[in-house]
């Protein structure tokens, strides 16, 4: 009893942080987006990244909510579907979101010389195709979940599947397995190879702003760092936040699906980590966005 209570109260403290803590990231990006003079790209990509970690706390947190209390009745099979596809869908939005705001932030920082400055943004309504391009792939490479998630009918069930709750995965062909299975490696694999590399470009530019400051301040001047700086520096905390809590969710993942384990121990770290870049990613955004900051 004591030990469903611990795991009730850090599952509503992760929820209830990660719903304000994006509400308010989304509101003041969107009250500077709207309200603003002129219509950031990154300002439109926060919007959009905010969005979909509100999605990702919201139906992790229906599931965990049903599985903590035994609601799983309560969703039938039409909330099954509904609540782990737009999970599904959401965490890809995430992945491919994230990407984007580091390639993009990285392409602004790069020096005018180099070629590829030239695919900088110029406006916010530029990388509006690429957001709506990464819903329709994302519903695409998930729309097996509409067709095989199915609500258990006996809380009892061996079927029952620690993943996802009282919702079960029914059995598909093999092909239809390794389908899909391919396309949401390849979109891992892809997206985050190219947030790597923007990461590690980017961490070499302040790294070679940072010497430039050292210098300046040797010839005592003022050296203060530029607003461009400062977002890569926030754009980098959240890249190193996403590939921490995404590869540690993953082997827990794997953990528990290789060996079955029902843990109280496992399934709260898996609990943690699941809700962790969603629920705190705002927390890097408060804490370094003065403009935000102000506009609440």
């Amino acid at each position: 009893m004591t030990w469903t209570f611990i795991q009730g109260l850090l599952f509503l403290c992760f929820l209830g942080h990660g719903i304000v803590g994006n509400v308010l990231i989304l509101g003041g990006y969107l009250y500077a987006f709207i309200m603003g003079p002129e219509r950031k790209s990154i300002d439109l990509i926060l919007i959009h990244l905010a969005f979909a970690n509100i999605v990702i706390v919201c139906t992790t947190g229906n599931r965990d909510l049903s599985k903590l209390f035994h609601l799983g009745i309560v969703l039938g099979d039409a909330g099954c579907k509904i609540m782990i596809y737009l999970g599904r869908v959401a965490r890809g939005l995430s992945i491919c979101t994230t990407c984007l705001l580091s390639v993009v932030q990285a392409i602004t920082i790069s020096p005018r010389t180099t070629s590829w400055r030239k695919l900088k943004p110029r406006s916010a309504w530029q990388v509006l195709p690429c957001l709506l391009l990464s819903w329709v792939f994302n519903f695409l490479i998930s729309s097996n979940l509409l067709f095989y998630i199915t609500a258990v009918q006996s809380p009892n069930s061996s079927a029952l599947r620690p993943d996802f709750g009282h919702c079960v995965m029914l059995p598909s062909e093999q092909i239809v397995r390794l389908l899909f299975l391919t396309l949401m490696t390849l979109r891992d694999v892809v997206f985050q190879s190219l947030m790597g590399w923007s990461s590690g470009y980017m961490a070499f530019r302040l790294y070679q702003h940072h010497k430039c400051v050292l210098y300046l301040q040797a010839s005592r001047l003022q050296g203060t760092p530029s607003p461009e700086m400062r977002a890569t520096q926030s754009v980098l905390m959240l890249m190193t936040c996403f590939l921490f809590f995404h590869w540690a969710d993953f082997i827990f993942s794997f953990y528990i699906g290789s060996f079955l384990t029902k843990s109280d121990i496992i399934y709260c770290i898996k609990m943690v980590l699941t809700f962790g870049y969603a629920s705190l990613s705002p927390l890097v955004l408060l804490s370094r966005d003065i403009h935000v900051a102000k506009c609440w």
